[in-house]
């Protein structure tokens, strides 16, 4: 009879966790840092978040382009709103109602000159506010100026200030001119200008309520004295998204 083989009992050999090894776990460690940072990408929202005013977070506008590095500032006299007419001739820009909208005519006013468009998301979810802003600060001298920048035609611009009930000046510029003139780079973006026709304030991100009360009151007539003097650029401020 044949003598059997020794049996030698081969001990089980185990991970550093159940069946995994070593390797396998810093492989699957690796996987799902790596997706964890790519979550953390994605979901970082795009632009600052330093506030324009108190209590109110600054927003993402919708960007066209680079920003220029000779972009209008506070202290800066803003441009005349001046389109090329049909003639080629320089002309003024007009509100939808076909009447001249001048910066001149609005010297010793307070002017919230706002550039947006109905396509802009920013820029709808803005809209209440200078609503509601304008119908408030009326009375105390502040005039908002709405310019609708390349926009499918002008009755559509008018269809949304009828629909959304806007009752402060609203002009379109239709191919970008002043646009172009202010040397602008997102939407909405917005001027504050003083009684003394100087801007204040530049803002090329959407407010809301708190952060637009705090840039309307700074420059009605009743708070900037006689309204004479201009600004200096260091006392002024001018806030934009890089």
């Amino acid at each position: 009879m044949a003598e059997r083989g020794e049996f030698t009992h081969r001990r089980e050999r185990r991970g550093l966790i159940g069946p995994f090894g070593g390797r396998q776990l810093l492989a699957g460690g690796l996987v799902i840092l790596v997706a964890a940072v790519l979550l953390v990408v994605v979901t970082t929202p795009l632009g600052s978040v330093t506030p324009i005013g108190p209590g109110d977070p600054q927003a993402t506008p919708f960007v066209l382009g680079p920003a220029p590095t000779n972009g209008l500032r506070a202290g800066d006299l803003p441009p005349e709103l001046t389109i090329t007419g049909p003639d080629g001739q320089p002309a003024p820009l007009t509100d939808l109602q076909g009447h001249p909208v001048q910066l001149a005519d609005l010297h010793g006013k307070a002017v919230w000159l706002n550039f947006w468009a109905s396509w802009c998301p920013p820029c709808q979810s803005e809209t209440p506010v200078l609503r509601d802003m304008a119908e408030r600060y009326r009375d105390r001298g502040l005039v908002v100026v709405g310019i609708s920048v390349q926009e499918a035609s002008p009755e559509n611009v008018a269809a949304y200030a009828a629909k959304y009930q806007l009752g402060y000046t609203i002009a379109a510029d239709s191919t970008g001119a002043v646009f172009r003139t202010y040397r602008l780079y997102a939407l909405p973006t917005q001027f504050f200008i003083g009684p003394e026709g100087a801007i204040r304030a530049v803002v090329a991100a959407p407010l809301r309520t708190a952060g637009a009360i705090a840039q309307i009151e700074a420059i009605l007539p009743s708070a900037s004295g006689s309204g004479s003097a201009l600004p200096s650029p260091s006392a002024s401020s001018t806030l934009s998204l890089p």
